[in-house]
């Protein structure tokens, strides 16, 4: 039998199980997430009840209620989904070795020793799901896949829903996924499947026996061949992800959309970019900012300078370029986002002869900007925060 290597844990309906978990009057009844409290918005989650009537994330919240007469609206509490999936983390921890947490509601184990034989792992899988049920919450659900590597394991998590677990080793594929998508698999985007398309490959049984190297040549890339051979059961590791930049966006709520309240919005998506950038000690050298309207075009522009990660440089930059679109569309705005991009790490960073500034070093107002970032971070708010 393959070893395996990983166990990978998918939470159900992770948004509107917190909520049926904090309110016991939801527990059972169709609930949906949403992200504004506006029939002009969409459903960011829903539970499996409210899935029953065809709701799904993205179903516009008009269309919803139509589906569902009786359905429940909770406005998105991203704070308290972040303290659940830390509480998820701690449980998996104590059970196993948590490798990643891979987002909001997913988990990478790894399995090694005793764990990699298929019966241990599946007895580990079913002691996780217990652990989650009792130490965190009896509404919280997963469905985990096991596989001798990250890429099995996941696609095997996505098979049953919900309270699922699958394993997935080359002993029982392709046979098990045969009846999925090309682009059900996870790394199959819009474009690869287009090129797996073009070069004669219709379904997953016949992307199985692909020849990697053949892979190679489709892809244009040698993450063909890393996918087909992990496709096959081999033990392929991950590349670390390399950021490219840092954004936020919001689509913002009817009493948001005059252009004046929603310049303030930007502001606030712009401080929070600068803080996580600073975070991470990185400067960019790209500030983007896109704006939606309402039956127009997408306004977008950007701006170059010299690598910084100072708050205030980066406001500066904002209001030039609102300005900018103010002067060619003043119209109620939808939606904003903004992007911090061509990072590269404050230590890489050259110095400055006039300023003088040291390379790899911050400037005063850089240090200033990191220093109202622990006041907040220490107080958990937004206490200090740049004037306009």
């Amino acid at each position: 039998m393959t070893p395996m290597r990983t166990l990978y844990i998918d939470m159900n309906s992770f948004f509107a199980s917190v909520e049926q978990e904090a309110e016991p009057a939801l527990r059972g009844r169709p609930v949906a997430i949403t992200a504004i409290e506006s029939d002009a918005g969409a459903c960011v989650a829903a539970s499996y009840e409210a899935k029953a009537f065809g709701i799904k994330t993205g179903t516009r919240i008009h269309e919803a209620k139509r589906l569902c007469p009786h359905l429940v609206l909770r406005p998105s509490r991203h704070k308290l989904y972040v303290r659940i999936n830390q509480k998820i983390a701690a449980v998996i921890d104590h059970l196993a070795e948590l490798e990643f947490v891979r987002s909001i509601d997913e988990f990478q184990v790894v399995l090694a020793g005793h764990h990699s034989e298929l019966e241990t792992s599946l007895q580990l899988a079913r002691q996780i799901k217990a652990a989650i049920s009792t130490h965190v919450g009896s509404q919280l659900r997963c469905s985990i896949g096991i596989g001798p590597n990250h890429l099995l394991a996941k696609i095997a998590g996505k098979l049953e829903k919900p309270d699922g677990l699958v394993w997935l080793a080359p002993e029982n594929m392709p046979d098990r996924i045969d009846h999925l998508k090309l682009d059900d698999l996870p790394g199959i985007s819009k474009g690869i499947r287009r090129k797996l398309l073009n070069a004669q490959i219709y379904n997953v049984r016949t992307l199985y026996r692909l020849d990697p190297r053949h892979a190679r040549m489709i892809w244009r890339s040698v993450e063909g061949e890393r996918f087909i051979r992990a496709l096959q059961g081999m033990d392929i590791r991950l590349n670390p992800n390399k950021r490219n930049g840092y954004g936020n966006s919001k689509v913002l709520a009817p009493e948001l959309r005059s252009p004046d309240k929603a310049k303030l919005v930007g502001r606030w998506l712009t401080e929070k970019a600068c803080e996580r950038m600073r975070r991470d000690d990185y400067c960019a050298r790209l500030f983007s900012l896109q704006v939606n309207f309402r039956g127009r075009p997408t306004w977008s522009n950007n701006r170059k300078l010299t690598a910084s990660q100072d708050t205030a440089v980066f406001l500066q930059i904002y209001e030039s370029l609102w300005t900018e679109m103010l002067n060619t569309r003043p119209n109620h705005v939808l939606g904003i986002s903004v992007h911090l991009g061509n990072i590269i790490e404050l230590s890489a960073r050259s110095g400055e002869l006039f300023t003088p500034l040291a390379p790899g070093q911050q400037s005063k107002t850089e240090a200033l900007a990191k220093c109202i970032d622990n006041i907040n971070r220490r107080y958990k708010s937004r206490l200090l925060k740049f004037g306009v």
